[in-house]
């Protein structure tokens, strides 16, 4: 367990600045902010893949189900921004004529 709590400290810290971050952010600005940085979103994913191998490598159980937590919650996310963006693109289109 004394392992682990570098890793549960880093996973605390990561919630609450996100938090504090997306509070901070109008709602008008949320579908475009998450569009313009699905990229930078995929950071995310590979920082989670790393932490869990580190865990998984010391042998923390608690930091490697926290870390799987991440990557499929970073995947989601970094699905659902594209999600996004593809239908916010979508909105733009020039109708076709129907025949």
């Amino acid at each position: 367990m004394k392992e682990d709590f570098p890793l549960i400290f880093v996973f605390v810290i990561a919630a609450f600045l996100g938090l504090e971050l997306i509070a901070k952010v109008p709602s008008q600005l949320h579908t475009p902010l998450m569009s313009g940085t699905n990229a930078i979103s995929g950071i995310t994913v590979v920082g989670a893949i790393s932490i869990t191998a580190a865990a998984v490598k010391i042998g923390g159980k608690l930091g490697a189900i926290l870390g799987f937590l991440a990557i499929v919650f970073a995947t989601i996310n970094v699905i659902g921004g594209y999600m996004v963006t593809d239908r916010m693109l979508g909105m733009f289109k020039k109708k076709e004529e129907k025949k």
